[in-house]
């Protein structure tokens, strides 16, 4: 076995030493995925991540970027813009302006996550239906994992992993290989970012564009500092920076705020090009920006379609999600004050709950305190700036923009802008622990090792406790439990309407057309059964049926879904105009499916 012999003698001598390290901490990660997965994972349970994998789907399946997840405000908002651009319709003309007799293009997502996964999607081959109880997604022949639910929760492990690569490369660049070897170790370990990791979100994908952006500011401060670099290599890395703001606010409309902390970074710590630098940063942000905004503008009259308005969202009368379901919303009602209020709100819940928390982990206290410390090299000092201009800009943005997803979600959540900032906050945080660990004198140097342990075991309690914490259930019930989504789905053809309080997990898990429950269950949805276009089914989860019976059914009003399920449900009977008066057995009391006509039946003959 001469090639054995050779290889243990070349890791014996050290050459292979470094492949060898290399190796176990991949072998670490696919471990630590693997048993991270089976202790802790659960299937989508977001709404951002049901709708954006159902796009993902139509766009692998070459249906363009069309969503079977309809909002009544993107009906509103397209038939607005066609009547400011072709004039009212006729009396009596019935044409499809709010676009739902085709599959409805989305108007409220950013693309490139959705195009990420759709890529995913093409490459891997994902089998959408429940599997077989022999599976080994089932337990004991009963529902255990969705499928393609886990295959994305690995695409972003993969890209978490991305992550911790560039958190060594960086830190190690502007410090050592204790700290780049501590803080990619801590980032790896901390619980709430392989918590982002199994949700579906867009996060992963963000926190890898905000460390290239990172790279690429250290390169161009530095190259502009020593002056070795030719110009054009500078607006080269200057434009790049554009290109992944871009990307960033193509993926998540907030990320684009991070151009103004940029553009302040040129302008105190790069005077002698700054205009040149944010002129080519600007230039490339609007180039990789402008397709996407003119397609939206197309569609809706509107840059950034239903994500807008999001300022208006959890404001009097939009409060929950009720501007999403709007077919007709009333901005009159809105002052300003109330956004003004709302800021304030959200402003201090911010200061006071997320901004202690904000790197996952203890950490950020040692980033806080750091900034007492000023460092010797002026490079370390201006990122540290530009970090809390981030901060800053994030916090308002946040706050400004916040929406009823982060009240149903308060910290795994796409709202939750601070988190893509924690990479950079635990390099410094840790950066800090090793300045105070320089100043103590250990008497033996095992000690120093232990306690580098110590600070990060402590740091990764909350993952370490996952491993022996009871393991997590992995349904998201209620509401959402596929095997039911998709056998009321399959009752359905492609090309029927359905109305849910769920609409993206019918979309995604189902595969079928379903918009969101109206306001009410009278004029709003006989507006859409009888000019949009005709609805087949209704489905309610335990999301409606188990409402406040004060707030959400009582003081809703009396044509809100609310007082729908208690006619139903106290008098036996349903409102006597109402169309859909099929109902199957055993859904009642957590669930209410109705439809037109009796389609279970019709499947089983089948």
């Amino acid at each position: 076995m001469p090639f054995i012999q050779d290889w243990i003698h070349r890791a014996e001598e050290g050459g292979g030493t470094r492949y060898l390290k290399y190796a176990l901490i991949i072998f670490a990660f696919v471990a630590m995925i693997l048993s991270y997965n089976y202790r802790g994972f659960k299937n989508m349970s977001n709404l951002e991540s049901m709708d954006a994998a159902q796009l993902a789907r139509n766009i692998s399946e070459h249906k363009g970027y069309k969503t079977q997840f309809v909002r009544p405000f993107s009906t509103y908002l397209l038939q607005k813009a066609a009547v400011e651009k072709y004039g009212p319709l006729p009396v009596g003309n019935l044409e499809d302006r709010a676009q739902l007799h085709a599959m409805h293009p989305d108007i409220s997502n950013p693309p490139v996550y959705p195009l990420a996964l759709a890529g995913l999607m093409k490459v891997v081959p994902f089998k959408y239906s429940v599997s077989s109880p022999k599976s080994i997604w089932n337990r004991a022949g009963a529902f255990w994992m969705y499928e393609p639910d886990f295959a994305i929760s690995v695409f972003n492990q993969f890209l978490f992993f991305i992550g911790v690569v560039l958190v060594f490369f960086i830190a190690r660049r502007l410090f050592d290989s204790a700290v780049a070897w501590t803080s990619a170790a801590v980032f790896f370990g901390t619980d709430l970012f392989w918590r982002f990791s199994i949700s579906g979100l867009s996060t992963m994908l963000l926190i890898v564009i905000f460390l290239v952006l990172v790279l690429g500011l250290i390169l161009l401060e530095q190259a502009a500092r020593d002056g070795k670099w030719k110009e054009s290599s500078l607006l080269a890395l200057a434009a790049t920076v554009g290109v992944c703001v871009g990307i960033g606010t193509l993926t998540r409309y907030s990320f684009g705020i991070l151009m103004l902390p940029i553009l302040l970074f040129f302008i105190l710590f790069l005077p002698q090009r700054r205009v040149i630098f944010s002129l080519a940063t600007i230039a490339a942000f609007a180039v990789v920006l402008a397709p996407w905004v003119f397609r939206n503008y197309r569609l809706s009259h509107t840059a950034f379609g239903t994500a807008q308005y999001a300022i208006y969202e959890t404001v009097a009368p939009f409060t929950e999600h009720r501007l999403s379901r709007s077919l007709k919303p009333d901005f009159s009602q809105v002052h300003y004050n109330q956004i003004w209020f709302k800021f304030l709100g959200n402003f201090r819940s911010e200061v006071a709950e997320d901004l202690p928390r904000i790197g996952g982990n203890w950490v950020s206290a040692f980033f806080l305190a750091g900034l007492l410390i000023s460092f010797k090299h002026p490079g370390l000092n201006r990122l540290r700036f530009f970090l809390l201009f981030s901060l800053f800009a994030f916090l308002v943005a946040q706050a400004l923009f916040r929406t009823q997803l982060a009240e149903d979600s308060p910290i795994i959540n796409s709202e939750n802008l601070l988190v893509i900032l924690a990479p950079l906050i635990i390099i410094f945080g840790v950066s800090l622990f090793y300045t105070l660990l320089d100043q103590v004198s250990f008497p033996i140097p095992q000690l120093r090792s232990l306690a580098i342990g110590g600070f990060c075991a402590i740091l990764c309690l909350p993952m370490i406790l996952t491993f022996v914490s009871p393991r997590v259930n992995t349904i998201a019930y209620p509401p959402y439990y596929p095997p039911i989504i998709q056998k009321i789905s399959s009752w359905m053809k492609p090309d029927e309407l359905m109305m849910s309080d769920i609409p993206a997990a019918i979309a995604w898990y189902g595969d079928r057309q379903c918009m969101w429950l109206p306001l009410n269950a009278q004029d709003d949805f006989f507006q859409v059964n009888d000019y949009l276009k005709q609805v087949h089914a209704v489905y309610l989860t335990p999301q409606t049926m188990d409402g406040r019976f004060l707030t959400q059914w009582v003081r809703a009003g009396e044509h809100s879904w609310g007082s729908f399920i208690l006619e139903s449900m106290v008098k036996k009977e349903l409102p006597p105009n109402f169309p859909l008066r099929k109902s199957p057995s055993g859904f009642l009391p957590e669930q209410l499916f109705l439809t037109d006509r009796d389609r279970w039946s019709e499947a089983a003959i089948q």
